[in-house]
């Protein structure tokens, strides 16, 4: 359930309310000397916290494809060993 942020018309009185998105949205002003109309403000948001696995494109690979890997990770040839290379004689 989010949190809401309302202002009051009237007295400007900001304040935070957690409530379910389905719930309605509030009309009047909490504090006690004040009956001014509130307004629901748009906010950004809270960010976004990925926890735990199943946010990488690897951990949703089939069956099949994880079979075949494992596979070729026991017979070892998964990556081809590098060759060294010379550096080339430059003619001056």
């Amino acid at each position: 359930m989010p949190n809401y942020d309302y202002r009051c018309k009237q007295c400007d009185h900001v304040f935070e309310v957690f409530q379910s998105m389905n719930d309605d949205k509030l009309t009047d002003c909490p504090q006690a000397d004040c009956s001014g109309q509130i307004k629901r403000l748009l906010g950004t948001g809270a960010g976004i916290i990925f926890k735990g696995s199943g946010f990488y494109e690897t951990d949703y690979r089939s069956d099949s494809y994880k079979a075949g890997e494992k596979k070729a990770s026991e017979s070892g040839s998964s990556k081809p060993e590098k060759k060294e290379s010379k550096p080339a004689k430059s003619s001056d």
